[in-house]
């Protein structure tokens, strides 16, 4: 069932132990070059522009990468770690190393994620389509008191994914790191121009990829636009873009639950008073049921529903749900760079699964390789087995417990 050999055991056992002696990852990561963003010939600017354009590659490269030392803040256990673990590399080919649970078609695998952008906002595009069949879904603030999805199917499919909406400056960051395909519906000129320049045919534009790997309209209709996931996969196979299986191990999983005095039944994501998404722990499932507002509210009260898949009627379960801090930098109002590929040193990260929080940190090992979770001795942080939600806050966001087992995060820009 791919466990950790016992070396691997030992070598993280020995770092708990030499607490003096920080964790030293050597780096692969070559160069980039400045992304320099032009305009299509003849379009004048949107109205939006900045006049300090966004640049998402880090100005050098570094050497090597330094876990930080952190104290614990809450009651976690500090024995040899478990023989249940599943990663961090050497993941079975019939495992999916993005959710720790095997396949029964092992060569589904064998492909690029397909991650797509999936609108939040108007309401009339809700009940989203699609999303209780992603592997990790991003959630992250996208300007105007709103937030946004990017999906990951990679372990199975979705006929009908959305609706799609336009693409963010963070999307090629995080879709290069899972090595991914990008859909979406289009983007302002320059973030286009950026998106591009980076995933190059990897990014599968509304604009330029018709029905069956998207259908629809327009966008920004009450109908919409949807996407089909194994559709992206053939389309790149016909079109020529390498779609081989992809590195994407890095991740660890263990079905036992962490040791924390800290509970988490009820997880509040806010980002105003007309957004709002909220976690309920089942114990019954062991995962995180989703809610979201149905209308707009106020500080006292804003009325919630049960987030349901329109595809079957479920609501949204999810095994893991990690709310990542990370620098956003405001261009305009609906124009952010939230640095990604950046954080090589090491951000809060908290880990809410199996009904407990668990306190951490997230890095970027690698441009074109996942997110990193350590825990609060800079070993790799333990998720459940199972599908992943990441909400990215921003580093002035707020994360408080009002109550025994009840968690508010508070999205705050700089």
């Amino acid at each position: 069932m791919g466990l950790i050999k016992s070396g691997f055991l030992f070598a993280f056992l020995g770092i708990v132990l030499s607490a003096c002696q920080p964790r030293i990852f050597s780096s692969s990561i070559l160069p980039q070059p400045a992304i320099p963003v032009t305009l299509e010939a003849n379009k004048p600017a949107p109205s939006h522009t900045a006049s300090a354009l966004p640049t998402i590659t880090p100005s050098s490269t570094p050497s090597g990468f330094i876990i930080p030392t952190l104290q614990p803040t809450s009651v976690l256990s500090t024995s040899q770690p478990s023989t249940s673990l599943l990663g961090e590399y050497d993941f079975p080919t019939n495992m999916d190393p993005l959710t720790g649970l095997t396949v029964s078609d092992p060569s589904i695998l064998n492909r690029r994620p397909v991650l797509v952008k999936v609108s939040n906002f108007p309401r009339y595009g809700r009940p989203h389509a699609g999303l209780s069949y992603a592997d990790m879904v991003f959630e992250y603030y996208i300007g105007e008191e709103t937030n946004r999805f990017l999906a990951l199917f990679y372990s199975q499919d979705a006929p009908k994914i959305g609706p799609v909406r336009s693409g963010r400056l963070v999307d090629p960051q995080l879709v290069n790191m899972y090595g991914g395909l990008l859909v979406y519906g289009n983007a302002d000129p320059q973030v286009d121009g950026i998106i591009l320049k980076i995933l190059g045919d990897r990014a599968l534009s509304f604009n330029d990829v018709n029905c069956p790997v998207m259908c629809g309209t327009a966008t920004h209709t009450v109908a919409g636009v949807f996407a089909n996931s194994s559709e992206a996969t053939q389309y790149a196979a016909r079109t020529g873009v390498s779609n081989d299986r992809q590195n994407l191990q890095g991740m660890i999983f263990d079905p036992k639950p962490p040791v924390s005095d800290q509970t988490a039944t009820m997880i509040g994501v806010q980002y105003s008073t007309l957004d709002r998404g909220e976690w309920h722990y089942d114990p019954t499932t062991g995962k995180y049921l989703r809610w979201i507002e149905s209308a707009d509210g106020n500080d006292n009260n804003i009325p919630m529903e049960p987030l349901v898949d329109r595809l079957n009627g479920q609501q949204l379960a999810f095994s893991n749900v990690i709310i990542a801090f990370a620098t956003y930098i405001e261009y305009a109002p609906t124009l952010h760079e939230i640095e990604i590929w950046k954080n090589t040193l090491g951000q809060r990260a908290v880990l809410f699964r199996d009904g407990v929080m668990v306190e951490g940190t997230w890095r970027t090992e690698e441009y074109d390789h996942p997110m990193h979770f350590y825990n609060q001795w800079g070993i790799p942080m333990a998720l459940k087995p199972g599908t992943t939600w990441i909400v990215i806050a921003g580093t002035h966001s707020t994360l408080a417990q009002p109550s025994p087992g009840h968690w508010e995060m508070q999205f705050h820009l700089p």
